[in-house]
């Protein structure tokens, strides 16, 4: 697909919204992640909710649903020459606290999944139910199991199994951003280190090789790793490697001869999965001796995505905010689109330094922004009951 020439590059703006549409605004997105909140959805157990937000897309006008697994995609009719992904994940990490519920303040929610990312999902839904006054077609994606293995992940099986329902010019991820256009996403890769040794009595260690002892070098390096940092459409990567598990000894009194460590390699987009891990496997190979057994096991890895600013729709997003553009440094679905040749971006609302922790919470005022970015970026009107009294506005990317 070709994206029409841009019709807007200046920061969205709340200014054509009077103060009560705004307020009323305001309290549907508190409502709506208070309701999404308390609807439990950790990874696999993500039906409940898949069942909500199925049920209220398809009472929206202009919808087409398919509820594939425990994911639910609603596209709306093609217009405007150009069709946009909207997608969000359905599921949480686990609690940190067993028995914790759902808080609602004055102008925020908190709770889990409140920042990652419920308060993404109730924007994108808010957006769903005006599709039929947007400028270009919409696809909403509402999937199962972001946060666990990349095998499981339910997007990736859709982009296997269904990739049409995932057409478009380019897709924004609602991740929690802080209202920042996230840029493409660093890769990921796991591999274990496997150091051998020689079995001895405790008592007479030098008759051996302790392979925990074997670690310490490495361990000092790890912790200095002298990772790259990579500028790419403006935006730096910090390239990083950390130890995550080890595991070794035989018992209270026996020289260990076996040792494993599990490394977590963050790797720049200039790089394909195949470059880093050459890169990584000759970095950790200078401590490796063969003749006692060393190894190294590639566990899982997963690709970088670039930050793809150039594309006429994020650079229109990046616009729409306001604010520069920073590198997303963990890895997230932007990389699935990709991989599809769908450039892609994160942006939604929340703090991701609440994400995961013991509490989250998001404010009323970042969903406001979230929802006015996207709402400038698809064309969506700005004034007057339920944002539509007019027809449609004029979409993202700047028209001469």
């Amino acid at each position: 697909m070709t994206a029409p020439e841009p019709l807007r590059a200046e920061p969205a703006s709340e200014g054509l919204m009077s103060g009560a549409e705004a307020e009323d605004l305001g309290e549907r997105l508190l409502e709506r992640t208070a309701q999404l909140v308390e609807v439990a959805s950790v990874s696999h157990q993500e039906a409940e909710l898949a069942d909500l937000v199925e049920a209220e897309v398809r009472g929206m006008a202009d919808l087409g649903v398919e509820r594939i697994g425990d994911s639910v995609v609603a596209r709306s009719a093609d217009r405007g020459g150009a069709r946009l992904v909207l997608a969000g994940h359905l599921d949480t990490v686990p609690p940190a606290v067993e028995g914790l519920g759902i808080e609602r303040l004055p102008d925020a929610v908190a709770g889990l999944g409140a920042v990652d990312m419920k308060g993404g999902l109730a924007v994108l839904l808010e957006l769903a139910c005006r599709a039929a006054h947007a400028r270009v077609g919409l696809t909403f994606v509402f999937y199962a199991c972001e946060e666990v293995a990349r095998e499981e992940n339910a997007l990736g099986r859709l982009a296997q199994e269904r990739p049409d329902l995932l057409e478009g010019d380019a897709a924004v991820l609602a991740e929690p951003t802080g209202g920042v256009v996230e840029a493409g996403c660093q890769g990921t890769a796991r591999i274990r280190v496997t150091l051998g040794g020689r079995r001895a009595h405790t008592a007479r260690p030098w008759t051996g090789v302790n392979a925990v002892h074997r670690m310490a070098p490495l361990l000092a390096r790890i912790s200095g790793y002298p990772g790259r940092r990579v500028r790419l459409d403006g935006c730096e990567y910090r390239e990083q490697l950390q130890a995550v598990a080890v595991q070794g000894g035989a018992a209270a009194n026996v020289v260990p001869d076996l040792a494993q460590l599990v490394l977590n390699h963050r790797f720049a987009p200039d790089r394909s999965p195949e470059e880093a891990l050459a890169a990584l496997e000759a970095w950790v190979e200078e401590d490796l001796q063969t003749a006692l057994g060393d190894q190294l096991e590639v566990l899982d890895v997963a690709p970088a995505a670039p930050p793809h600013l150039a594309s006429p729709w994020l650079a229109a997003l990046v616009a729409a905010t306001g604010q520069a553009p920073r590198a997303k440094l963990g890895w997230t679905d932007v990389a699935t689109f990709a991989g599809m040749g769908v450039p892609a971006a994160n942006f939604g609302p929340g703090d991701p330094r609440l994400a995961h922790g013991p509490r989250e919470v998001v404010h009323r005022d970042e969903l406001l922004h979230a929802f006015w970015v996207l709402g400038a970026l698809v064309g969506l009107p700005t004034s007057g009951p339920g944002l539509d009294p007019r027809g449609p506005g004029e979409p993202g990317p700047p028209r001469s």
